[in-house]
């Protein structure tokens, strides 16, 4: 496969692509080589400005559900086209193996453009209550900044369902893996959208983050990322009381209780604590036994790992990529590095580099882990899992809820219903109960530190309405 380069020196603002008021590029590196493949601008709060003023020009609170329908229809036929091209680009710039970004990270934003589409043809904008009439209408400019690990993804679960509420955006992209962004911008160019419904301005997060957080005339931030710049972005948003949904860290448990297919659990599990190379926020990175099977399992997993190929992204049988950046390669390690000294017992891998060129870490099992821990309480956002046994279930259930986060997880029970029994006291957005497959247009976020709103379908739509209720004379 030809790694694609990118060259782009302009923003794209009020319907044009317009010269950056903001100085100089930012280089965009292929992690697997770490060779510059793209440029994009480095704009600054003036072209923020610009943009927001180009978003509240646009922003018309009367435009009808058939046009917002039409619009996220051509939206939705414009990226069907460029698939390919956004799936070399994300391999391209944040080395996802090439089965993943031509399945998890093309199809799967794909699958939720089309969720929103659909909710769109049943949702009711209208609602008598009493003698009240309950309308639903756009809730206005959207500030959207989104992370690199998905980047097409978490763009789509913001923008799609702004257009979808008539909601004009600007949206600021990661720097590691802005390419496919501008690629996806450039879909919506061709879609025909009005000018101003969105608007894309690169640049330092401390610069064009914050801009549009702290800036009075947008409404509404929807931000995915760290959970510590998500409190920076709460804070700055707040001056202005705007609205936020927040999306952010996780440190998910897959509690495998006793009775249940242990070697159907220990295989997904690894799968999904491994999957785009660890760098996902609802990855399962906490693997909790049965004490008594726990010997059993650890076989199990070494099994499972085995099977996981860390090499070029490109090549269809890589299962592991690079890390996206040489800042997480080096957090990662670090996180490995301080588990050793902290006493959990390294099953698979290490924080050894296992290429000369590329931010490449060996898929990394730690066993016995203290569920205190740093290892145990913090997000590594690698390919590392962390393997803890617990005694009964009331202990499972302590180790699972005692993190700060809670965004995703999973329960293996003999049954259903005993799975669904526990998982109701567990602390967390979302749950796969046996196995359950994921839902593109289910609710998607966290509870805890690990976020603020829900994203996806039905209820990620609702975050893009206002409600507003008119009392009428009579009950009718």
């Amino acid at each position: 496969m030809t790694v694609p380069t990118f060259e782009h020196d302009r923003l794209f603002i009020d319907g044009r692509w317009t010269t950056p008021a903001g100085n100089g590029f930012i280089e965009v590196v292929d992690p697997a080589t770490e060779a510059v493949i793209g440029h994009v601008p480095n704009g600054d709060a003036a072209d923020v400005d610009t943009a927001v003023a180009a978003a509240r020009q646009a922003f018309d609170p009367l435009v009808t559900v058939a046009e917002r329908r039409d619009r996220v229809q051509r939206v939705i036929a414009a990226m069907e086209k460029r698939l390919p091209e956004f799936a070399d680009l994300i391999t391209a710039e944040m080395g996802a193996p090439v089965r993943i970004s031509q399945t998890v990270q093309t199809q799967v934003p794909l699958a939720v453009a089309k969720g929103f589409a659909d909710v769109l043809e049943t949702f009711e904008f209208e609602e008598r209550i009493g003698n009240s009439l309950v309308l639903r209408e756009p809730y206005g400019v959207v500030g959207a900044i989104t992370p690199w690990n998905y980047p097409l993804y978490q763009v789509v679960a913001k923008v799609l369902p702004a257009i979808a509420a008539g909601c004009p955006v600007i949206l600021k992209p990661s720097n590691e893996a802005p390419l496919s962004v501008f690629a996806f911008v450039e879909a919506c160019e061709e879609a025909g959208l009005p000018p101003g419904t969105i608007n894309l301005v690169s640049g330092p997060g401390r610069v064009i983050g914050e801009r549009l957080a702290s800036h009075p005339d947008v409404d509404f931030i929807s931000f995915t990322g760290s959970t510590g710049v998500g409190a920076r972005v709460g804070e700055l948003a707040g001056q202005s009381i705007k609205k936020v949904a927040l999306e952010l860290g996780g440190k998910s448990a897959n509690v495998i209780l006793d009775g249940a297919d242990l070697a159907t659990a220990v295989k997904v599990g690894v799968g999904n604590a491994f999957l785009n190379g660890g760098q996902t926020c609802m990855a399962w990175t906490r693997m909790l036994v049965p004490q008594n099977r726990y010997g059993e399992a650890l076989d199990l997993i070494e099994s499972a790992v085995s099977r996981y190929t860390v090499g070029d992204p490109r090549d269809p049988a890589t299962r592991i990529g690079p890390s996206a950046s040489r800042s997480q390669f080096d957090t990662v390690r670090g996180f490995i590095e301080r588990a050793q000294r902290d006493g959990a017992r390294l099953l698979i891998g290490g924080a050894d580099p296992i290429r000369d060129v590329g931010y490449f870490v060996a898929p990394t099992v730690f066993a016995d882990v203290d569920p205190e821990s740093e290892l145990g309480q913090e997000e590594v956002f690698g390919p590392v899992l962390a393997v803890t046994p617990f005694t009964d279930s009331d202990d499972a259930l302590r180790i699972a809820n005692g993190t700060p986060y809670g965004l995703s997880g999973a329960v293996w029970a003999a049954t259903d219903d005993d799975a669904i029994a526990f998982a109701r006291q567990v602390q967390t957005g979302q749950l796969d109960i046996n196995g359950g497959a994921y839902n593109p247009t289910a609710p998607f976020g966290g509870y805890k530190k690990s976020g603020i709103g829900r994203e996806l379908g039905r209820f990620g739509f609702e975050e893009y309405l206002q409600t507003k209720s008119l009392q009428l004379k009579e009950h009718a």
